[in-house]
């Protein structure tokens, strides 16, 4: 195979999984325009259209998504044979991509960015913030971020925290207008801040337990979101009842009153944070390493000099 076909070929499957020319151009270090020309090239070579193009998306055609299909492990393979190379020379660098929700990026990955980058100069570190759960392996990301109980099948994991507890808040001000629910069924007669995990689009089911009890309810109210922050924000300003991981910021507004916790006998926990990867493909030298330093392992375990 000639170098520019192997061009041709890496260009292709760029756009299939960042599904935008815009993307794949930016990740390829090439403009817009010199990658649709490569893309004809090849799609010419083979005498097949590849890629459906429409003005707003890009996806591929049903011999794209075969070529695809062969292609994506071969280059996978290629990686790993690269990376495995580098760490014969004790070197670890290179791109790690990671996907991850907002509260692992603020909790655990944005605080131990400049240590990473001060033993590991040359790896790239690209971390993508996601509350959608998107499929690691369909993204081409080395790893991914999520609670426990939202792991994907055929993966090995890696817990990162202890499980989470969950709190239900309100403030005080929305708890004197609406009035304290005593039990999850009267989250019915309560505006709630809904909160969207699933892939699908679904709402989150907000999920209760009382001696051995378990309930599921399905609430409404004037807000729906991702974003945890979102959703406290609203429950701050007098909006409803939110339901969300007890993190720092909300102890916080607990301790200061802006928030008040209600149904506290009726929360439960989830499985804590993980990080987690495809037991199909070789693990990257930088990947572990990125693991020892979200684990506080050595060499990540010293404390910042003076």
């Amino acid at each position: 195979m000639r170098g520019s076909e192997f061009a041709e070929l890496k260009a292709f499957a760029a756009v299939v999984e960042r599904k935008s020319f815009a993307r794949a151009a930016e990740h390829l270090g090439v403009s817009a325009s010199a990658l649709s020309q490569t893309i004809r090239n090849l799609e010419s070579r083979l005498g097949a259209r590849l890629l459906n193009r429409t003005t707003r998306s890009v996806a591929p055609s049903a011999s794209g998504a075969a070529l695809h299909a062969r292609l994506a492990p071969l280059f996978r393979e290629i990686a790993a044979a690269v990376d495995a190379v580098a760490e014969t020379t004790g070197q670890i660098k290179g791109r790690l991509r990671i996907n991850t929700p907002g509260i692992a990026a603020r909790v655990l990955i944005a605080p131990r960015l400049a240590r990473f980058h001060q033993i590991h100069p040359d790896v790239l570190l690209d971390i993508v913030v996601d509350d959608s759960l998107a499929n690691i392996v369909d993204g081409r990301f080395d790893a991914g971020i999520r609670v426990g109980g939202q792991l994907e099948k055929d993966m090995v994991a890696v817990r990162l925290t202890p499980d989470l507890d969950m709190v239900a808040v309100a403030s005080a001000e929305y708890l004197a207008r609406r009035g304290t629910p005593d039990s999850p069924a009267d989250l019915q007669q309560h505006a709630c801040i809904n909160w969207r995990l699933q892939a699908d689009g679904r709402n989150y089911r907000w999920q209760f337990e009382k001696s051995g009890e378990r309930i599921e309810v399905t609430v409404d109210g004037p807000v729906v979101t991702n974003h945890p922050d979102i959703g406290i924000a609203a429950a701050v300003q007098g909006l409803g009842i939110a339901y969300h991981f007890e993190r720092e910021n909300v102890r916080e507004l607990l301790a200061e009153g802006r928030l008040v916790q209600v149904l506290a006998d009726w929360s439960i926990s989830r499985p804590g944070l993980f990080i987690y990867y495809s037991n199909r493909q070789y693990r990257p030298a930088a990947l572990g390493a990125f693991i020892d330093c979200l684990l506080d392992r050595p060499p990540f375990d010293q404390p910042w000099p003076a």
